[in-house]
């Protein structure tokens, strides 16, 4: 399985950026999917996920600003992520699950200036 993240940047305080994140296969075969991201000095964290029949799942410090959401004929999740802050500043991950093994991206920097 092979993830490919994508869409990060430098944006200003305020902001907007939508990362995608293709897969190799079919998303339906992933569970797990999600975002995380990892700040310098900090513990990688989950951002949020989004199951295959489209629930979703947030951390309290991006609920009402990041939305994530699933094309399934691209097999492809998206982040997209309003109102940008400083804090959100961190290398941003993609994940997904098969058989018990977990995959991930190879991370996209997504840098917030205040």
């Amino acid at each position: 399985v092979q993830l490919v993240e994508s869409g990060g940047g430098l944006v200003q305080a305020g902001g907007s950026l939508r990362l995608s994140c293709g897969t190799s296969g079919s998303i339906f075969s992933l569970d797990g999917l999600g975002w995380y991201r990892q700040a310098p000095g900090k513990q990688r964290e989950l951002v949020a996920t989004i199951t295959s029949g489209g629930s979703t799942n947030y951390a309290d410090s991006v609920k009402g600003r990041f939305t994530i959401s699933r094309d399934n004929a691209k097999n492809t999740v998206y982040l997209q992520m309003n109102s940008l802050k400083p804090e959100d500043t961190a290398v941003y991950y993609c994940h997904g699950g098969k058989f018990g093994l977990s995959y991930w991206g190879q991370g996209t920097q997504v840098t917030v200036s205040s």
